[in-house]
């Protein structure tokens, strides 16, 4: 993998952020939740398409904090805009377990 610079990290904006709703997206390719999640007064709320069904159901989402880059440009996921990459790690069967803060933090903080 290449090496990057400082300032090449600091391009990519991750904060944590608040899911607000979450859905079943039966119409995607892989099985996905809809996911909506409020990062505050600066950046608002924000969709995101995640693969996580293997570890997570909708209502087991909503109110967790999870961390997302957040000035990606949007991609189209089928019939849903995702705004958003929320950030995970694949366990040992590659089924995403999502990143999280193990302690309550305000919502929109970036990661430093």
């Amino acid at each position: 993998m290449a090496e990057i610079t400082f300032d090449d990290f600091l391009a990519v904006d991750i904060r944590v952020g608040r899911v607000t709703r979450a859905e079943p997206y039966p119409e995607a390719r892989k099985p996905a939740i809809k996911l909506w999640v409020d990062f505050g007064p600066e950046i608002g709320e924000k969709k995101s398409s995640a693969q996580i069904t293997a570890h997570y159901t909708p209502e087991s989402l909503i109110g967790r904090q999870v961390l997302a880059v957040v000035n990606f440009p949007p991609r189209q996921i089928g019939k849903f805009r995702s705004e958003i990459l929320v950030l995970g790690l694949s366990d040992s069967n590659g089924d995403i377990v999502l990143i999280r803060p193990d302690q309550d933090i305000p919502i929109g903080e970036r990661l430093h």
